[in-house]
């Protein structure tokens, strides 16, 4: 029995080869049973072809698996039992690795990418993982598992001025032997690299309250410095704006605005740096500024109260927004009158507009002696921006 290649590599696929050796006239026919615990397949049955039978087998461990051929024999030849050993051994492997922006600037990041692949006849993906060695100032040694694809990236923005050699070193794992890559990353002296943070409050907020945007502006280590020139605040979704440029003062700066709109989905606040000199990067930085609706508050009255059972009367309803919410409720509100004896809708229920003030009014007849109740209610449908409210007034007719 002969296995080739042998040693085979994890995956690779080898080929076991039985022969049947007659001992006298003839050829042994039939099939020949070959099995490898721990290989896959873990058993064929070829056929034997002029005493000869292969089969085909891979494994994805290494170690050295038990080869055992097994001939049952035909009408004119007895069974025999035949034993082999396949070794599989680790793969080899490349390690590549990469930086980029190469070249770069201080204080600028910079991702430094290896790609450990499999060499041929090995298969598969290499796991476990890379160690990474920089040189020189802002360097040092990182440790990163590689992902699916084979890749581990680390990120840097501590590099000094100057040249930076970079080996990463994959440490192997039980499929697959370890191996080395290198590459050099230049740092260049120049613009610094900046982070630019955004921050609101109050967050949350309601509708008509005044939000304070605060992008701050720093440099990237090792770069020193304190950043100059302009931000641009955009913030999206209902109500949303662009600020005119805001100057940095000690690399901070502000925009105040109350016009948002209420919205489930919070706002996206983006703020971009615009360096004014030469010595600065640009960046962006992003925050969410979510706005809910403002409470109301409604108040309703009837003139005159009381009435006579001859006099007309007039409801009228006021909606306002409650601090720290601002604005003028718009839409309608809806308003009945009931008897408080025999609790029966005398009056609407009636939506009533409100005008630009806030005011409802609603011009009504005269109604028996009694006592009633008026109801004004301002509902959250007819307003994205307000909730609902209520309010209820005794009306006395004599």
């Amino acid at each position: 029995m002969t296995v080739s290649p042998n040693p085979a590599v994890v995956g690779q696929s080898f080929t076991v080869t039985a022969t049947v050796i007659p001992l006298g006239p003839g050829t042994p026919s039939g099939n020949v049973t070959i099995s490898i615990p721990g290989a896959t397949p873990a058993s064929a049955n070829p056929t034997l072809v002029g005493g000869v039978a292969s089969a085909s087998f891979t494994s994805s461990t290494p170690g050295a698996l038990t080869i055992t051929a097994a001939y049952a024999g035909d009408t004119n030849f007895t069974g025999s039992t035949g034993f082999n050993t396949v070794v599989i051994i680790q793969g080899t492997t490349t390690t590549s690795v990469v930086s980029t922006p190469d070249p770069s600037g201080l204080g600028q990041n910079v991702a430094i990418t290896a790609t450990v692949t499999a060499v041929a006849p090995a298969t598969g993906t290499p796991t476990g993982t890379v160690t990474f060695v920089v040189t020189g100032s802002g360097g040092g040694t990182f440790t990163q598992p590689l992902n699916g694809s084979g890749q581990a990236t680390i990120n840097l923005n501590t590099l000094g001025v100057g040249s930076h050699a970079i080996t990463a070193i994959y440490n192997g794992d039980t499929k697959f032997l370890p191996s080395t890559g290198s590459d050099t990353q230049t740092v260049n002296p120049g613009p610094a690299a900046t982070t630019t943070t955004v921050t609101s409050a109050p967050d949350p907020s309601v509708f008509g309250q005044s939000v304070l945007f605060t992008a701050t502006v720093t440099t990237n280590p090792p770069a020193t410095g304190t950043p100059t020139g302009s931000v641009v605040f955009t913030i999206d979704g209902p109500g949303g704006t662009t600020s005119p440029a805001v100057t940095l003062v000690g690399g901070v700066a502000t925009f105040s605005f109350s016009g948002l709109g209420a919205s489930a989905t919070a706002h996206n606040v983006t703020a971009v740096y615009t360096p004014d000199t030469p010595n600065f990067i640009t960046s962006t930085g992003t925050d969410t500024q979510l706005v809910n609706k403002a409470n109301t508050k409604t108040s309703v009255t009837s003139s005159p109260n009381p009435s006579t059972s001859a006099q007309s009367i007039t409801y009228i309803a006021f909606v306002g927004s409650v601090p720290p919410g601002s604005g003028t409720p718009t839409g309608s509100v809806t308003i009945s009158v009931t008897n408080d004896t025999t609790s029966a809708v005398v009056v609407g229920p009636t939506d009533v507009p409100l005008d630009i003030n806030g005011f409802a009014v609603l011009p009504s007849g005269a109604l028996p002696t009694g006592s009633y109740t008026v109801h004004a209610s301002y509902p959250a449908t007819v307003n994205a921006n307000f909730n609902a409210s209520t309010s209820s007034e005794t009306h006395i007719v004599t």
